[in-house]
């Protein structure tokens, strides 16, 4: 019966019917806890759709437009502050010196659309950074980037804050070279919105 919801859900998801989307999360609801609805039925729907997007069959437009309807159907359901979101430990998302937001904003989407709590700082600089990160307590920092040397300058952050943060990044520059996050010394490196869901599940699995 799960799996007929998940279908269902996603489908509404991919019709970029928001509706439809919330008409199906209420009849969820009256078998499944709010927390079990976004574990059970938004999480597995949004993957589908990320695996839609990396086999062709899905538009970046459809993955954007399902994560923000999902973010606004979650947080309807599990309220910032809500004991059953994620709030530990402490993260934040930034595009690193570049200018391109889209990647950054679906990761955002899908990550609160799955429960987590995170700050987006939107893009930043190194000093700006390090200088948030440390103020603010992270403990998760993800990066996305565009350019070669931008990726490089990651080993910069990293260093400057003593490997007291954990850096999951991602762009085109750690798709092109799949070893590149690891000379950088990044945590973590995902290809997709949908794989930093799961990096960080286990992230914040590893640190509970």
């Amino acid at each position: 019966m799960t799996k007929a919801l998940v279908s269902e859900f996603k489908q509404a998801l991919l019709m970029l019917d928001r509706l439809a989307a919330k008409r199906i999360s209420a009849e969820g609801r009256q078998r499944l806890s709010p927390p079990e609805f976004v574990e059970k039925v938004v999480i597995p729907a949004l993957e589908e759709v990320g695996e839609g997007w990396e086999d062709g069959s899905v538009a970046l437009s459809q993955v954007y437009m399902s994560g923000r309807i999902c973010e606004g159907i979650v947080d309807a359901l599990l309220p910032p502050g809500d004991p059953d979101r994620k709030e530990k430990p402490k993260m934040a998302v930034a595009v690193f010196e570049d200018h391109h937001m889209l990647g950054k904003r679906i990761v955002y989407s899908m990550l609160r659309a799955s429960g987590f709590e995170l700050l987006d700082y939107g893009r930043v600089e190194t000093e700006g950074l390090i200088q948030r990160v440390k103020a603010d307590g992270v403990r998760v920092l993800l990066l996305s980037t565009l350019m070669f040397p931008s990726a490089l300058r990651i080993k910069e952050v990293r260093d400057r804050l003593n490997g007291d943060v954990k850096i999951v990044v991602g762009g085109a520059p750690f798709r092109f070279d799949d070893q590149l996050w690891q000379e950088i010394g990044a945590d973590a490196m995902g290809k997709t919105a949908s794989e930093a869901v799961n990096i960080i599940t286990q992230i914040t699995g590893e640190k509970s």
